[in-house]
């Protein structure tokens, strides 16, 4: 049996995983950052030294893209500094590790769905950290799994559909962005994803891209939601220079998904499918 540590294990996928972990005969330990800091040498090695670990899902990432703009150490500690002490004691205990990274390491100026191998340049200090922490894992192991994935959603924590309902629950209208595009990712079908990999024993290791099917704005993201939850919110599409953030967002980030599906042989959902068996699941969490 696979024993597997989960960093990150209050996180939405992570809670995903341990939801469909539950029908594998696999030894899960799931961690959260505050049972398990990934910033603290000594924490990892004693976690990791003599446990017997044959994956470690790196699920732990400073997230809040916005905020990394003003925080840039922050970003740098949890998304590269860290990602590196992780891969080399996974080099010294021979562990696999599976490591979720972004869509945010591209500059979004492709018009074509980005390729595993097309150019990185990422716009801002979260996709820069990002793209970091994989050149990293790259230089340190030879047995691992970059999965670059987009616009990540659940039942669980905080993500855009949740606040897409508290929203259309609260709210008579709203606008929101139509003209950046990338596709939704349920980390769900995400955490299948990953638990697949572990499963079939691959050693076809390297960058995988992973998201759900099709093409959305946030716009089309948001309407479906409000569609299927029934709800009756005036929604309205605005350019992004109408809601300036901090940080720069990738104005397009599809992502190819022919290697993973060709490597481990799944059909994807697309993302209209997903999104409606999550807000079943939200309703009945």
């Amino acid at each position: 049996m696979a024993k597997i540590l989960v960093t990150g294990g209050q996180g939405q996928l992570a809670r995903c995983i341990d939801k469909l972990s539950k029908v594998y005969e696999l030894d899960f330990s799931f961690k959260s950052s505050l049972e398990l800091d990934i910033t603290k040498f000594e924490a990892l090695e004693q976690e990791l030294n003599g446990q017997g670990y044959d994956f470690c899902i790196n699920c732990a990432a400073y997230t809040q893209v916005d905020k990394a703009e003003s925080n840039k150490e922050a970003a740098n500690l949890i998304n590269h500094l860290a990602v590196d002490l992780l891969a080399r004691l996974c080099k010294k205990y021979k562990v696999t590790l599976i490591h979720i990274s972004t869509d945010f390491v591209f500059s979004g100026e492709n018009s074509l769905p980005y390729l595993e191998a097309d150019k990185t340049n990422p716009l801002g200090v979260y996709g820069k950290s990002k793209l970091d922490g994989e050149c990293r894992i790259q230089q340190n192991l030879a047995q691992f799994f970059i999965i670059r994935t987009s616009w990540l959603y659940s039942e669980f924590g905080n993500n855009f559909l949740k606040s897409m309902l508290q929203y259309g629950r609260e709210r008579e209208a709203l606008s929101v962005v139509y003209d950046q595009v990338g596709t939704p990712t349920y980390a769900m079908d995400l955490a299948g994803l990953i638990l697949k990999i572990i499963i079939s024993e691959s050693k076809s290791y390297g960058v995988y891209h992973y998201s759900n099917e099709g093409v959305a704005s946030w716009y089309d993201f948001a309407f479906a939601i409000f569609k299927m939850a029934n709800m009756d919110c005036d929604l309205n599409p605005i350019r992004s220079e109408e809601y300036p953030t901090a940080a720069k967002r990738p104005s397009f980030s599809v992502l190819d998904k022919s290697r993973v599906k060709k490597i481990f042989q799944i059909k994807i959902p697309h993302w209209q499918q997903s999104l409606s068996e999550a807000i079943r699941n939200s309703s009945v969490k």
